[in-house]
């Protein structure tokens, strides 16, 4: 999932719930979100230690960022498909199950190969869970209380930036990285077992086939939102998967300074989800063109101002400002695309977001190779400048598609 968005709205809520859900089967739910985003993006905050650990270098360690994109683009519609008629609640509790697994590899890999292997069974649980998972607040709660718990569910989104990447590295620094995968393995098992002893049967509300996809797909406005989204993710993805060693070899950031920087990041970053959030659908292209240009100024600026730590503070905390709006305009523009179908929406947003996420940490992780993480930070703001002309090209044109 992408980190610091809010997912597409749900289907009207039945008349009436099954029995369980509530306050605890929110917060279940809430905590199974926090795991998988702070799985997905831990190996950012770990990516030097662990190339250390198997001797590989950081474009090669980059590749636990680009593999579960890769899958999650895959399994977002295929999953989609293949489970319509399945249990939500059978579903997600299965999901987390195989989270917990995936991170005990991580934790105890032998070798990179083990690590990428869970980083794939984390891909299938990022584009399945995304895809059958959205609206299970409003089939949780009652009416006067959906807002709240959507609300509380996808907070969690941005919590994964904001404590859950620096509580690694801090965990990290203290016993090895392998123990923050051990304990989300132990948090990933705590939501489950909460899951299981607090939500209701889940049948599903609506069914989306290949011909809704298909028809999604024949539209403008979701294939220019689909053109945005491979602009804008790359040019984050494709440079911040880097920060670590950036900070490491030319901010001569320490264990402690970087946690703190990625904190701080992780906090400007949940600012800019709220700020964006509340105004995208009413100002869509000055919201995500002025986050687009935020970036670019941000990541053009960190090799030359981000040498020592107030720079590079500064700095980060702009980008995550800027990024924290990003996941929310993007959806935003496909749900606009769509509204007849956003269930569908969703999973094309999904998709697409997941397979720029993996393009962009691979592209990345050639340029670092060959070069610097200077230069990947120069080439993304590149990038975040022409996704910035697209948006102001094309986001006035948004229009929605007929309904089939």
């Amino acid at each position: 999932m992408p980190t610091g968005t809010t997912l597409n709205p749900a289907p009207p809520a039945p008349k009436r719930r099954p029995r369980g859900g509530g306050t605890l089967a929110v917060l279940a739910v809430t905590t199974g979100v926090f795991s998988i985003v702070t799985t997905e993006i831990l190996p950012i905050g770990l990516l030097t230690p662990i190339g250390a650990t198997f001797r590989i270098s950081a474009g090669t360690a980059g590749l636990m960022m680009t593999l579960p994109g890769i899958v999650a683009a895959v399994a977002a519609p295929v999953v989609t498909v293949a489970t319509r008629r399945a249990d939500r609640r059978t579903m997600l509790c299965a999901l987390l199950l195989v989270l917990t697994l995936a991170d005990l590899l991580s934790a105890f890999a032998p070798a990179y190969w083990a690590v990428l292997t869970a980083r794939i069974a984390l891909g299938l649980v990022i584009g399945a869970f995304w895809s059958i998972g959205s609206g299970l607040a409003p089939r949780l709660v009652p009416e006067h209380r959906q807002a709240r718990a959507n609300t509380l569910i996808f907070s969690a989104v941005p919590l994964g930036s904001v404590l859950g990447v620096p509580a690694g590295v801090f965990l990290g620094s203290l016993a090895g990285w392998r123990a923050a995968f051990l304990a989300m393995a132990a948090l990933t098992l705590l939501a489950l077992v909460a899951l299981l002893r607090s939500l209701p049967p889940l049948p599903p509300l609506t069914v989306t086939g290949l011909g809704v996809l298909r028809g999604l797909l024949a539209g403008r406005g979701t294939r220019t939102g689909i053109a945005v989204t491979f602009l804008i993710v790359p040019a984050h993805f494709g440079s911040y998967t880097y920060v670590t060693p950036f900070l490491t070899d030319t901010t001569h950031a320490g264990t402690g300074l970087i946690t703190a920087l990625l904190l701080v990041y992780g906090a400007a970053g949940l600012l800019g989800n709220v700020l964006a959030g509340g105004r995208a659908a009413g100002a869509l292209r000055p919201v995500f063109g002025a986050a687009a240009l935020l970036l670019a100024g941000a990541a053009l600026l960190l090799p030359l101002l981000g040498t020592g730590g107030p720079g590079a503070a500064i700095l980060l905390t702009l980008w995550g400002v800027a990024y924290g709006a990003v996941p929310v305009c993007s959806l935003t523009w496909f749900l606009a695309a769509a509204p007849h179908a956003p269930e569908g929406a969703g999973v094309v947003f999904t998709s697409a977001f997941q397979a720029a996420f993996s393009t962009g940490a691979l592209t990345g992780g050639v340029v670092v190779d060959h070069s610097s993480p200077g230069t990947v930070m120069l080439l993304g703001g590149t990038v975040a400048l022409l996704a910035a002309a697209a948006v102001w090209r094309y986001g006035h044109r948004i229009r929605p598609e007929p309904a089939p």
